[in-house]
């Protein structure tokens, strides 16, 4: 029988996570007509996550890795072994709420040229997560998520960036989605390319819907919910989830506004934390929280290292 759908999730040791994921899959498709399979990439856990899936899920594909790739290796490695035209890729700290796959599968029926479908993310308090966006302008890449805009929180160029001035409870075509949970019309893939490695983390999301925008719509689909936890992976080690995330912004600048503004980028984003740095350190040397000031200075002064 033909498969709808192929979840392919990228998981690295966070099992009790994993296993709510694809418990929730399972639940979401009970009642559904949809055929579906589901691929779990693991990037090297040192967890059980492996062995709590070959037992408790042995209908589930599982791919070992061997190393760990980063989130685009994985993701790459997924669709090739996915057999569906639809490939739902998931983070695995992801919950599917109700009929959230079949809401998603029925607007892919509804909409056969989308490139993308996404549902709306939401926290495990029941709020909801940003999840949609346009693509980065000059402005928004210094000010949106930087510390210009903690000094200024509600300027501008982030809130253009997030979409706030769209409506988040009705269905709306976007530039791109937060990359938790999207549905991947497989064709559009092999027209666009696969997700670019060279983004190990972060960013690689954006730089492949930008690619696959050009081969149909990304639709947001918000009576689709999906629960999302976010950054249960990559906060088990700090340092690194800040320097990916600064450095998949380095590199999605240098490929679309060129080397001259990347450069001006990683001077300013160096700067931040170099700023950052010195007021931790003011901060400990007055004896303020001590111990939260020096895992501060750890991790900013790991970061500049890497910037150079």
């Amino acid at each position: 029988m033909a498969l709808d759908c192929s979840v392919v999730i990228i998981s690295w040791n966070v099992a009790d996570l994993l296993r709510q994921c694809l418990t929730s899959i399972a639940q979401s498709l009970a009642a559904s007509s949809y055929s579906y399979e589901v691929i779990v990439v693991d990037n090297a856990s040192h967890d059980a996550s492996v062995a709590m899936v070959g037992h408790e899920f042995p209908s589930v594909q599982i791919i070992e890795t061997g190393a760990n790739l980063g989130y685009a290796g994985g993701v790459n490695i997924g669709i090739e072994a996915a057999q569906a035209p639809w490939i739902l890729v998931l983070n695995p700290d992801t919950v599917m709420q109700a009929d959230a796959i079949p809401q998603l599968l029925d607007w892919a029926q509804q909409h056969p040229t989308a490139s993308v479908i996404g549902p709306q993310l939401r926290y495990l308090d029941g709020s909801i997560q940003s999840s949609r966006r346009r693509l980065p302008t000059k402005a928004s890449y210094f000010f949106e998520s930087t510390l210009l805009e903690r000094w200024w929180p509600a300027n501008p160029w982030a809130a253009a960036y997030r979409c706030a001035d769209l409506p988040d409870d009705q269905p709306q075509q976007v530039e791109w989605l937060m990359g938790a949970a999207l549905l991947v019309r497989k064709s559009a893939i092999e027209q666009a390319g696969a997700m670019d490695r060279r983004f190990w983390m972060y960013s690689e999301e954006v730089d492949w819907q930008a690619r696959l925008g050009r081969f149909g719509p990304i639709w947001y689909v918000p009576q689709a919910v999906i629960i999302h936890h976010e950054g249960k992976s990559s906060e088990q080690a700090p340092a690194r989830k800040h320097w990916a995330f600064q450095q998949s912004k380095l590199r999605y600048a240098a490929l679309y506004e060129g080397p001259a503004f990347a450069t001006a980028l990683h001077f300013f984003l160096a700067s931040s934390y170099l700023y950052e740095l010195l007021v931790e350190s003011a901060k400990w040397l007055l004896g303020h929280k001590r111990q939260l000031r020096w895992q501060r200075m750890q991790i900013y002064w790991q970061v500049l290292r890497q910037f150079g």
